[in-house]
C-alpha cells in the first residue's frame, strides 16, 4: 500500500521545477519570453480573482484543490497563484486522496479481517475439504478412471478395530481433517471398549469416540497424536445420479485399501438398520467383521436388526462390498467422497453364519454425504444419540 500512497501523490500533484504545477504537467506551455530559472516577482497586493477556490469546493481536474491556469499575455508576468497559497494547495491535494486512499484501505482490511474471523469461528481451525473450494482430486483428463482416484484417495480411507465386550469389529473410515477425525459407522465401533485405526502407510493411532448418532449409523472418531494426515474431499451427493461411475474403498474381511468400482443403481433407497448397542455387539461378535443386519422393502437382510430401528436414504451402489467395508468411502468419477458405505445384502439371511458365506451380490448401500457434512456439528459436539 506505501507504493500505491506515493504513486497516487505523484500523480495527482504534478509539480515542475519551481513548484508551478500547471507548468509541471504541461512545460510545452511556458512562455517563449521567460528566463529558463525565473524568479518570482513580489506578491500582489491582492490575491488574484482566479486564485479563489470554485463554489462546488474548488474540485480541480487532479482531485485535490484547485487549480489554476496561468494568464498567457501581457498578464503573463504575475504568478498565478500566491506561494503561499500555493503551498498550502499543494498540502490540501497531497493530504485528501490519501487520507482518503487510506482509510479505504483500512476499512477493507477490517471487512476482510472480519470475514476470516468470521468464517473461522463459524467452520473450526481444521477445516472439512469441500470439493466446492478446492481443486479437483482427480485430473479431468484422468475423470472416472478407477487407478487415478483409487491412488488419490486410497490415503484418506483407514482400517477401524474396535475391540468388544463378546468380540471385535472390523471396519473402515474416512479422514476428513488433517488432524485426524474420521468419520465411520457408529455401528462399527458401537459399545466399543477400545478403538485402533491404521492408516494407508501401516502407521497405528489410538482413537476415541467423539460423538454418535445411531439414527443416521455415523459416528466421529479422533486420532490421538495424529497430524498431517490426508483429509478426503467431500462432494456433493446431490448431484449424484443413477448410472453414475463410483468406487468403493475398505477394509472387507480385514484386506485393508481394498479398491471395487461399479455405478450408482439406485437413489433414496430406505434402509433400516438397528439402533440398539445389544443387537449390534450380538451381531457383529457373531459376523466376526462388521457384518451388518439391515431390512429392506419389509424383509430382513444378514440377521434380525431387532425391534430398535432407524431408516435413513441411502445411495445404492453395485460397487462390491463386503464385511469390514462399513465406514469406507463412495467415491465419484472426480475422486470427491459422495458417501459412505453402510450396508450390503448378504446370500446369507442366518444371523449365526460366519462372514465367510458373505459375499457382495450388487446390492450396496450408502449414507449420502451430504447427510453426513450436516451431521458434523452435532457429531463434534460429542452428542452420543
Amino acid at each position: 500500500m506505501t507504493e500505491s500512497f506515493r504513486r497516487s501523490g505523484e500523480y495527482e500533484n504534478p509539480q515542475g521545477p519551481q513548484g508551478d504545477a500547471y507548468q509541471g504537467a504541461y512545460p510545452q506551455q511556458q512562455h517563449a519570453s521567460s528566463p529558463v530559472n525565473p524568479e518570482w516577482p513580489p506578491p500582489p497586493t491582492h490575491q488574484p480573482v482566479a486564485a479563489e477556490p470554485a463554489a462546488d469546493g474548488g474540485q480541480g481536474g487532479y482531485g485535490g484543490g484547485t487549480a489554476v491556469l496561468p494568464t498567457v499575455g501581457a498578464d503573463a508576468e504575475h504568478p498565478a497563484e500566491h506561494p503561499e497559497h500555493s503551498a498550502h494547495a499543494k498540502k490540501t491535494r497531497t493530504r485528501g486522496p490519501i487520507a482518503l486512499l487510506a482509510a479505504v484501505a483500512i476499512v477493507a482490511a477490517a471487512v476482510g479481517g472480519g470475514t476470516a474471523y468470521a468464517f473461522q469461528e463459524l467452520t473450526g481451525k481444521n477445516n472439512v475439504v469441500s470439493s466446492s473450494t478446492t481443486t479437483s482430486v482427480v485430473p479431468s483428463s484422468k475423470k472416472g478412471d478407477v487407478a487415478t482416484i483409487a491412488a488419490a484417495v486410497s490415503p484418506s480411507v483407514v482400517e477401524v478395530n474396535a475391540t468388544l465386550s463378546n468380540g471385535t469389529s472390523t471396519g473402515s473410515g474416512v479422514i476428513i481433517t488433517s488432524d485426524g477425525e474420521i468419520v465411520t459407522n457408529n455401528h462399527v465401533i458401537s459399545g466399543a471398549q477400545s478403538v485402533k485405526v491404521s492408516t494407508s502407510d501401516g502407521k497405528s493411532y489410538t482413537a476415541k469416540v467423539v460423538g454418535t448418532d445411531s439414527s443416521k449409523d455415523l459416528a466421529l472418531l479422533k486420532l490421538e497424536g495424529a497430524s498431517g494426515l490426508h483429509p478426503a474431499t467431500l462432494g456433493n451427493s446431490d448431484g449424484v445420479q443413477v448410472g453414475d461411475t463410483v468406487v468403493a474403498i475398505g477394509s472387507p474381511e480385514g484386506l485393508t485399501g481394498t479398491v471395487t468400482s461399479g455405478i450408482v443403481s439406485a437413489l433414496d433407497r430406505d434402509v433400516t438398520v438397528s439402533t440398539d448397542e445389544g443387537q449390534q455387539q450380538q451381531q457383529q461378535g457373531s459376523g466376526g467383521s462388521g457384518q451388518w443386519p439391515f431390512s429392506f422393502g419389509g424383509q430382513q437382510f444378514n440377521g434380525d436388526t431387532g425391534s430398535s430401528t432407524t431408516t435413513y436414504k441411502a445411495i445404492q451402489t453395485d460397487a462390491s462390498l463386503n464385511p469390514g467395508n462399513s465406514g469406507g468411502a463412495l467415491i465419484d468419477a472426480s475422486g470427491d467422497i459422495v458417501g459412505i458405505n453402510s450396508a450390503m445384502y448378504s446370500a446369507s439371511s442366518d444371523s449365526s453364519s460366519s462372514s465367510s458365506d458373505a459375499g457382495s451380490v450388487g446390492l450396496g448401500f450408502a449414507i449420502p454425504i451430504n447427510t453426513v457434512k450436516s451431521d458434523l456439528a452435532k457429531l463434534r459436539s460429542g452428542s452420543t444419540s
